[in-house]
């Protein structure tokens, strides 16, 4: 697992290691590693041409005694210093005995260059780039191969948010610890590749954020034992689709049969939709609470109005995922009085809608919004989008990396929802359950999509959900 920590924490983890060493040795332990992820970034060192970007800080720093490094490697290495009086004494003595040498035409130098590093701003930084320096980043993302030291400068280390013009990285080596910034949009998609380079923190085992990986998710999805049937495999409820939108209903019933349940009760008026297509599926006109016995409820794809149904699951004892339609006919107090977990699956639209506010305000601070409409609501909530986040009251906020932008496609939120649904139903919390729904959910787009990227239908995510499955597993 991924676990990324604030700016504060790795701060004290820092400080707290430094007084255990000699002085100046964690910044050669930093330097050290992001030379080795420069070479490895150039292919080759000798002969090769890196421009460094260095601030005040000790980004700046890190990134001159590496420069360093690399000029003892045989690498022509020139440094543009953005404030000269404040720039690392020993790290740009470093850099010159080394061979190296100072810019004095920044742009040209950055024109000439295979590399260039970005140690501009460090994890402190807030807002978005100086002008000077917002027009070097934008000409070493023309000329050249960009690494970025911890993180892109421009970045919220924090939060992920963009407050102006910032780096654009090919690559990020970030020292100690991921930051969240590193793992959520927009700031996420400036970072490019990630390298950690392990300096010797010890940090506490309560993290802001966390990306689950293989082997995470395939210790939490539930198998079917040798005495299991139906009801312990679990049984989900759908309460999807209307006769303006039947296709709703088929699509979250496939991502929940698909989603390794039991069975699936569907409730609505899809009904013949449905069956065509799923005939094993356990239909029931309604109202929900006489459809027969479930483990969870869906509820919301398609259903337009249906206030009454949603009233019918918001009162049952399971676990409740309400998605689309449902998500507009929801107050806080309809969630807070439920005794069941209750999982909320908007996009950045329908958040926005929940928060009363605009989309964009959605779209630029996620994490910040994941975690109010969790604590407005007291429910765990799984905000789709560009990285997908989960969120539950109190706990460390859950990040999609499965996910692809060929998923932006009508219906794959249904999908997704079914697949949830049928997780929930297996016994799976609704924070872990959003959580393996959306890592199978991004694996299986990918594979729809192809090694080389292809248009894709909801449908054809749902029939690759097995095999995301299987690549979970081994």
């Amino acid at each position: 697992m991924r676990t990324a920590y604030s700016v504060v924490t790795v701060r004290a983890a820092e400080q707290e290691l430094m007084a255990r060493l000699p002085e100046g040795a964690l910044m050669q332990r930093a330097a050290a590693g992001l030379a080795v992820a420069c070479g490895d970034l150039l292919g080759r060192v000798y002969g090769s041409r890196v421009v460094l970007l260095v601030g005040s800080g000790d980004n700046g720093g890190d990134a001159l005694y590496a420069g360093a490094r690399l000029a003892r490697r045989g690498a022509g290495v020139v440094a543009v210093l953005l404030t000269p009086e404040r720039a690392h004494r020993g790290g740009l003595a470093a850099l010159r005995r080394a061979g190296g040498r100072v810019s004095d035409d920044a742009l040209r130098d950055i024109a000439w260059a295979d590399l260039v590093v970005d140690g501009i701003v460090g994890i402190g930084g807030r807002g978005g780039l100086r002008p000077e320096a917002a027009q070097l980043a934008r000409a070493a993302r023309e000329s050249a191969l960009v690494l970025a030291v911890d993180l892109p400068s421009g970045v919220d280390a924090d939060s992920g948010e963009v407050g102006g013009e910032a780096v654009r990285a090919d690559a990020t080596v970030t020292f100690g610890a991921y930051k969240p910034g590193l793992l959520i949009d927009p700031a996420r998609e400036r970072a490019g590749a990630l390298r950690l380079v392990d300096i010797g923190l010890t940090l506490p085992e309560d993290a802001e954020a966390e990306a689950l990986q293989h082997a995470d998710v395939a210790e939490l999805l539930p198998r079917p034992v040798a005495e299991s049937d139906k009801y312990r495999r679990g049984v989900v409820g759908v309460v999807a689709g209307s006769a303006r939108y039947p296709g709703a209903a088929v699509l979250a019933v496939a991502g929940a049969l698909r989603g390794g349940a039991g069975a699936v009760r569907y409730v609505g008026p899809a009904r013949d939709a449905v069956l065509a297509r799923f005939p094993e599926t356990l239909v029931h006109a309604g109202p929900p609470d006489k459809a027969g016995r479930v483990q969870s409820w869906v509820i919301g794809p398609g259903i337009g109005d249906e206030s009454e149904a949603l009233e019918d699951v918001l009162a049952s004892d399971v676990p409740v995922l309400v998605d689309a339609d449902g998500l507009r006919l929801l107050t806080p107090q309809r969630i807070r009085r439920r005794t069941a977990e209750t999982l909320l699956t908007p996009h950045a639209g329908e958040a926005a809608a929940l928060l009363g506010r605009g989309r964009e305000d959605v779209e630029a601070a996620r994490l910040a919004s994941v975690r109010e409409l969790a604590e407005r609501y007291a429910a765990t909530v799984l905000l789709k989008g560009s990285t997908t986040l989960v969120a539950a009251a109190g706990g460390p906020v859950r990040v999609n990396p499965t996910g692809t932008s060929w998923l932006a496609t009508a219906g794959s939120g249904d999908v997704l929802s079914g697949l949830t649904g049928s997780l929930l139903a297996a016994g799976l919390t609704a924070y872990d359950a959003g959580s393996v729904g959306a890592y199978l959910h991004g694996l299986a787009a990918r594979r729809a999509a192809g090694p080389d990227g292809a248009p894709i239908t909801s449908m054809e995510v749902a029939d690759h959900l097995g095999a995301a499955w299987r690549d979970v597993t081994g």
